[in-house]
């Protein structure tokens, strides 16, 4: 079994910044999952932001995000990182780690999530 945990959530202004932080742990761990992050926003369907790989040389954003949000991931601790640039008030809600295949990732379905960490964005 691997364990996902989130943290570094909490409140920030619209047009700061924030850096969330996963910490991937568990006997089953898999050095080649590629790892990503999702948000689920009051009253809407949880969304994919953005995956990397595991050697953290690949990353895919949603367009909503990209050139705003940056994933990153360090092996050495199996940990990720996303870091949300001018984050907007409408981006508030649960942000969740995820660890799996790529597709898996991309689709929505990985094997592993987190139980997520609260960003709210102040106007």
């Amino acid at each position: 079994q691997v364990s996902l945990e989130e943290s570094g959530g909490g409140s920030v202004q619209a047009g700061g910044s924030l850096r969330l932080s996963c910490v991937a742990s568990g006997a089953a761990l898999d050095s080649s999952a590629a790892m990503g992050w999702f948000r689920q926003s009051p009253g809407k369907e949880r969304e994919f932001l953005a995956v990397i790989n595991w050697r953290g040389t690949i990353t895919f954003y949603a367009a909503s995000v990209k050139g705003r949000f940056t994933i990153a991931r360090a092996n050495a601790n199996d940990k990720a990182y996303l870091y949300l640039d001018s984050p907007k008030p409408e981006e508030t809600g649960v942000y969740y780690c995820a660890r799996g295949s790529g597709p898996d990732v991309l689709a929505g379905t990985p094997r592993y999530w987190g139980k997520g960490t609260q960003v709210t964005v102040s106007s």
